[in-house]
């Protein structure tokens, strides 16, 4: 017994000891694991599975302009709509003589597509709610709209609809009382409800004290009210929501049905209105087909409709049905624009006052018209005996005559020469009208936010064709505020914007205004702000930024830095002056910080009012530099140090369950998507509503993973001029058409906003790392790195959008051989991209709701129309050549492809300088003939007597479709002036360049601003005398900076962030190692030119070919051509036939086509662009007059006298 005692104790000890350890084991690798991670390396690369400065005044009064042009479209278009659908119902009833008995089916008809139309609307944009409400809806509408109103008198109709909120009304009362609300509306909604009760009683009274007429109108009098309230239900929905919502009733059943309710009708809302849209339609037929059965009317007397008649329903319902539908859009955008009460609400009150002023006033006129011209004093029912009744279907008269008549018919039934009938029917009227007033009473108090979806404003996604104004206004969601502890509406969650410019040798001019740009935001956005949507960091990284001084201990800043300090200084200088006066004081600047970094310095300096400023100094020495790897080193810090880290280390510190570690999760996931970068250049001008529109696209939109907008080339001389119109015409058309059918496929780096979490996705940050280690990477990853993010973004699957009110401006090549340099870099490198995207077309269809199979097969369009643009304008120099010089076609051919084939070959031989020198003689030479060109066209046009002719027409449109385009862009407009200029420079833009950029693609150097001093820089220590040798680079910028204005003190970075650093630079930024990169240089030279080689051999392949088949064709143009008859100015056939080429047409109508479907895009966009703008200016709270006196020194600042007067010393 012992022995077995003993070993029972042995076993469960070796056991215990055996767990302790296995846990013990665990738990070290997993902390060991855990401090193996870098937490910081937030980007996954895993393989695919198929699986300006503002014009305020004009915006005001633009903004102005467009409130009272869509004040008055929803106010005409809901007197349209309510007018032509009455009038519907006047011509279905038994009084009308307009329409004969027999033909009634078809006004009934008529009704009955008015009703349902909206339904059909949604159907068709929707699938999927409870039927039962939906089927007491419908069958309501239709009773009331198609049985009962043609009994009744025009004035009760109008006014009758109001009486719909009956249901709307309770339910407020309800939900405000239900729901803990503070309860600002109930006295209204309780007031509404007694006032429509009250004009029930008064309408019963009205229709039925008439005893003749009693037993007659009792039925389609209880239709009527039974019909209000049944159609009064429509909106049910809108109050669920808030019947479930609050806490204090959170333990009642009835409060948790309504809460599920309204969560399954939110999810599953396309599906329910399918299958209620259907109902409707059905239940529509049913009663429509049920009356004309019962009334013993035929639906064969359809087939039978007077011409006349036909017109007259067909223009009602036609007016009726459109005017509906554009009332509803413009509503809808007068709410976005924030013109909710000026725009929307007003209109819609009045509209019922409108539309009974335009059926009444014609009744009354020929009431008193029919008084002066008949003897003794007739009262209207002594009138209705005369001049109504008396009348017979055929009445002569004009339509209108008759239609008043039939209209004036249906009061003459309520005996109005009673002042007790005429007292009850105004009684009622008023009692509706005010109700609905008073059950919408909370719209005045409707919260919008700056881009507001539809669907978060309306309940339902489509409108009442009956009762529009009705169904618009109740069908706002009943936002009330709860108890002080909750809210219906969740606050906005404030955003963290990430400003990185990357910096390289940009002059003193183009530092002054990137700097300025954020001193600006700083102002615009304090960091104290109370309430501030938006955290701001300014970060500059500064490549190359260190120099070797002979004498110094260690390495300096260079002189494009130093020209960066001074001017970081005399800006903050100038904003932080509160006295404009000569004899102003300076106020200190605080004390800023300098730190040694492992990538080489840091300049850190806090803004006037709170955000912070980080200059980052790269030493190419330490770090790899250029463009990407920079953006590649904020990615990493920003997104993967900043963000990332600090939840790493929570979830590490911390022993959490799985709650409070999914909890982490989402705070984590929740702020990668509130995190945004913007992307900037050394050298971009924008103003803070530039950025403060971006930021609203991202906000608004979660699956928008960047956003750009429109950029401003400046400077001067005639390259600057080209530029202006080419960037124009880039984004009035190509932009906006990205942008409306898909998604845009670059959105520049100088000036663009990118969410982290889209950026921090699979296969995005990571794989924006790769190194070029082949040919083809250094095209598409070094020459073009804002298209290959923007590549990666789309590959999985985010949005990219473009904003045409967010301007932002950037200095663009100023001479020939910049300019050539610059578009030698962007035209492989973009073609590289688009053909990325065109093989991975039906991955990015499938995983990217933007991208559709159509929008691939434009870019195919569009890329195939630029791959044969050299072609293109070969044919175009054979046309010149041939109207010139009476030249045979092809031998013209011939003459105008032997210029460009010998550039061509010219290129493979000469340096690249050389190149250049040969492209800008072809290029003025080429000029003249594009001169030659317009002048021949307008002379042939004279000499043919005809205008209709391939050239002729394709040109005319074209200049109209960009001066239309410019008009609607008016502050724009002035850069038609640069279209000549533009037209002038097509050979060389398109044909030269096109050559050089593709013999030179094994060129992979940046090729601007290269070699460019830095104007205004300040001295360095190696120019200047020396009074003594700084220690290193934070001595010598100590010394640039006076002590009375600003200290620059030097402090240590984090243990842990410079660990970060170093971990960094060894995984992805460790600098090129020279030895290596030399035996490797030869080869990757090779393989660049065997890339050239291959590229340049196809693209000028199907060049030729493309001329080959032209040249074919003109050769047998009697045998294959297509003969067009030649009409003259006066549009008058002369007999004549024009002979074209086939293919050549074909390409025109092609390129048209795109040009077509580019500017219906940019009509689209322009509407839109314009809702948001409105909107901004309208809520975006700022003060205006001392902007603009900051904005007046900032200006000021800038000019040539004040900056030569101060650029010797530090202000």
């Amino acid at each position: 017994m012992v022995n077995l005692l003993c070993n029972l104790l042995v076993n469960l000890l070796v056991n215990l000891l055996c767990n302790l350890l296995v846990n013990l084991l665990v738990n070290l690798l997993v902390n060991l694991r855990r401090k193996q991670r870098r937490p910081w390396d937030a980007g996954r690369e895993v393989p695919v599975i198929e699986d300006e400065q503002t014009p305020w005044k004009l915006v005001k009064l633009l903004k102005f302009f467009s409130l009272c042009l869509v004040s008055l479209l929803v106010f005409g278009l809901a007197i349209c709509s309510k007018t032509s659908f009455l009038l519907l119902i006047t011509l279905a009833g038994n009084a009308s003589h307009t329409v004969p008995a027999d033909q009634k089916p078809v006004v009934l008809l008529s009704v009955g597509c008015a009703v349902i139309a909206p339904t059909v609307l949604l159907l068709l944009k929707s699938f999927w709610k409870v039927l039962f409400v939906e089927f007491l809806v419908a069958l309501g509408s239709a009773v009331l709209a198609i049985v009962a109103m043609p009994f009744l008198d025009i004035v009760t109709n109008v006014m009758l609809l109001n009486s719909i909120a009956i249901f709307s009304s309770v339910s407020q009362v309800v939900a405000q009382s239900f729901a803990g609300a503070r309860k600002r509306f109930f006295i209204p909604s309780i007031v509404a409800i007694v006032l429509i009760l009250a004009g029930y009683v008064v309408f019963l009274l009205l229709y039925l004290l008439d005893g003749e007429k009693r037993t007659e109108m009792a039925l389609w009098v209880g239709l009527a009210v039974a019909g209000t309230f049944l159609a009064s239900l429509n909106w049910w929905e809108n109050y669920i929501g808030l019947l479930g919502g609050s806490s204090s009733n959170s333990g009642n059943r009835i409060t948790k049905f309504f809460k599920q309710l309204s969560e399954d009708l939110k999810n599953s809302r396309n599906v329910l209105y399918l299958y209620s849209s259907v109902l409707r339609i059905l239940v529509t037929a049913a009663v429509l087909g049920a009356y004309v059965y019962l009334s013993k009317r035929d639906w064969t007397s359809l087939k039978t409709v007077p011409d006349g008649m036909t017109k007259i329903v067909g223009i009602l319902i036609g007016v009726q049905l459109i005017s509906s539908a554009l009332c509803h859009w413009f509503v809808v955008v007068a709410c976005k624009m924030h013109a909710m009460r000026r725009s929307f609400i007003l209109p819609l009150y009045l509209a019922s006052l409108g539309t009974l002023t335009l059926l009444v006033a014609p009744v009354i006129v020929y009431f008193v018209n029919h008084r002066l011209n008949t003897p003794g004093d007739q009262n209207f029912t002594e009138y209705c005996a005369a001049a109504v009744y008396s009348r017979t279907q055929r009445l002569e008269g004009g339509l209108f005559q008759r239609i008043v008549l039939d209209v004036t018919q249906t009061l003459c039934n309520l005996d109005l020469g009673r002042p007790v009938n005429i007292g009850l029917l105004t009684g009622s009227a008023a009692a509706f009208w005010v109700s609905l007033l008073l059950a919408t009473l909370h719209l005045w108090f409707f919260k919008l936010h700056r881009i507001q979806r539809t669907e978060d404003l309306f309940i339902r996604r489509n409108y009442e064709g009956g009762f529009l104004e009705q169904s618009l206004l109740l069908n706002v969601r009943f936002d009330i505020e709860q108890t002080k502890q909750e809210k219906y509406v969740l606050p906005k969650e404030p955003v963290t914007v990430y400003l990185c410019a990357t910096m390289w040798h940009e002059t003193y001019d183009e530092m002054m205004k990137i700097i300025i740009s954020m001193f600006r935001l700083d102002r615009y956005r304090p960091k104290d702000m109370p309430d501030s949507d938006i955290n701001l960091e300014a970060h500059i990284y500064f490549d190359d930024a260190f120099t070797d001084v002979k004498g110094s201990q260690g390495r300096h800043v260079n002189d494009y830095a130093e020209t960066l300090v001074e001017v970081i200084q005399r800006v903050y200088s100038i904003f932080t002056e509160d006295d404009t006066s000569p004899f102003r004081k300076q106020i200190p600047v605080p004390d800023q910080k300098l730190l040694s970094t492992p990538y080489g310095g840091r300049l850190q300096v806090t803004l006037p009012l709170g955000n912070i400023l980080i200059v980052h100094f790269k030493d190419k020495k330490l770090i790899r530099h250029k463009k990407r790897w920079s953006q590649i080193m904020y990615l990493y810090y920003l997104l993967g140090w900043k963000l990332t880290t600090k939840y790493f280390r929570k979830w590490e510190d911390i022993n959490i369950d799985q709650e409070e570690e999914a909890e982490l999760k989402r705070q984590m996931k929740r702020e990668k998507h509130n995190t945004y970068i913007l992307a900037l250049d050394g050298d971009t001008d924008f103003q803070p509503a530039a950025v403060i529109l971006l930021i609203d696209r991202l906000k608004m939109y979660p699956l928008v993973g960047a956003a750009c907008g429109r950029i401003h080339p400046t400077g001067s001389g005639p390259m600057v001029w080209y530029q202006k119109f080419e960037y124009a015409v880039g984004h009035w058309l190509q932009k906006t058409a990205e942008h409306v059918f898909g998604s845009v496929l670059c959105s520049p780096g100088c000036f663009s906003l990118f969410r982290a979490e889209a950026l921090m996705d699979d296969n995005v940050m990571k794989k924006y790392t790769t190194k070029a280690t082949e040919a083809s990477h250094h095209i598409q990853y070094d020459q073009g790195e804002d298209r290959w993010l923007c590549t990666l973004l789309l590959q999985r699957g985010w949005r990219v959008e473009y904003n045409a009110a967010s301007d932002a401006y950037t200095n663009a090549p100023e001479g020939f051989k910049e300019f050539y340099n610059q578009r030698r870099r962007w035209g492989p490198s973009t073609m590289a991209n688009i053909v990325d995207v065109l093989g991975s077309g039906s991955t990015i269809s499938k995983r990217n709701k933007s991208v559709s199979q159509l929008y691939i097969l434009y870019q195919l369009l569009n890329m195939v129309s630029v791959i044969l643009v050299p072609a293109t304008i070969c044919l175009m120099i054979a046309g010149i050549l041939t109207f010139l010089f009476e030249i045979e076609p092809n031998n013209a051919l011939i003459l105008a492809v032997i210029p460009p084939a010998a550039y061509l070959g010219l290129c493979f031989k000469l340096k690249s300088d050389t190149q250049i020198a040969v492209a800008s003689f072809m290029s003025v030479i080429y000029a003249f003939l594009m001169l030659i060109m317009i002048l021949t066209t307008i002379a042939t046009i004279v000499r043919d007597n005809t205008i209709v002719t391939p050239s002729s027409l394709f040109i005319l449109t074209m200049v109209f479709f960009y001066i239309f385009t410019a008009m609607l862009h008016p502050q724009e407009f002035s850069l038609v002036a640069y279209g000549l200029l533009y037209i002038l420079c097509i050979p060389s833009a398109y044909l030269l360049l096109s050559i050089y950029s593709m013999v030179n693609m094994n060129n992979v150097s940046w090729g601007t601003r290269e070699t460019a001093p830095a104007a205004g820089a300040a001295k360095t220590a190696a120019a200047a005398p020396q009074t003594r040798i700084e220690k290193g680079w934070v001595s010598q910028l100590q010394n640039l900076s006076r002590t009375d204005i600003v200290s620059l003190r030097e402090d240590s970075l984090d243990e842990d962030e410079e660990q970060f650093w170093k971990d960094l630079q060894k995984q992805y930024l460790e600098p090129e190692d020279l030895a290596e990169t030399k035996r490797n240089q030869k080869k990757m030279d090779n393989d660049l030119k065997d890339l050239r080689n291959k590229v340049t051999f196809a693209y000028f392949m199907c060049n030729s070919m493309w001329l080959v088949a032209t040249f074919t064709l003109q050769l047998l143009d009697n045998a294959i051509s297509i003969r067009v008859p030649k009409i003259d100015s006066n549009l008058e056939l002369t007999g004549e036939f024009l002979i074209i080429n086939p293919v050549g047409f074909m390409f025109l109508m092609g390129f048209a086509s795109l040009i077509f479907i580019q500017f219906v895009a940019m009509l689209y966009h322009r509407v839109y662009t314009l809702i948001h703008y409105v909107a901004f200016v309208g809520t975006e709270s700022n003060n205006r007059g001392q902007q603009d006196r900051r904005q007046s020194e900032t200006r000021d600042m800038e000019t040539p006298d004040y900056r030569d007067a101060n650029r010797g010393t530090l202000v």
